[in-house]
């Protein structure tokens, strides 16, 4: 089968809806509203829908890898903006490298874990 692709938009759920809206905004993200409880976040192509909607199963449980150019620098930049002082709950873990490349972690305002990656070429 041939998938000609153009993008993936994952959903994602939001404990607090107006906090992790700021929350992505402060990451960078660029916020299309799409309703009062909707909006699609976007980054050079990239993005996801996230959603007024605190279902605990499925929050506790979302992991997001979103591979990067460069990890050292991701993580420079975003140890920076201090998001850990503004934002109750979210946690940064630094660079751990493994035999595939390199990642950091995230934690968003209502748990969401992001994985920063790159791949070893």
């Amino acid at each position: 089968m041939e998938h000609n692709a153009i993008s993936i938009r994952p959903f994602i759920g939001a404990k607090d809806f107006e906090v992790s809206r700021n929350f992505y905004r402060d990451l960078g993200f660029q916020e299309s509203v799409l309703s009062n409880n909707m909006s699609y976040f976007k980054t050079e192509g990239l993005g996801f829908y996230l959603q007024d909607a605190d279902v605990k199963d499925w929050i506790d449980n979302l992991m997001i890898f979103l591979e990067v150019d460069d990890v050292d620098r991701y993580w420079n930049e975003l140890s920076a903006l201090g998001l850990t002082a503004k934002y109750e709950n979210v946690k940064l873990t630094p660079i751990r490298k493994y035999d595939w490349g390199k990642e950091c972690f995230m934690h968003d305002p209502s748990g969401i874990l992001w994985h920063f990656g790159a791949f070893t070429k």
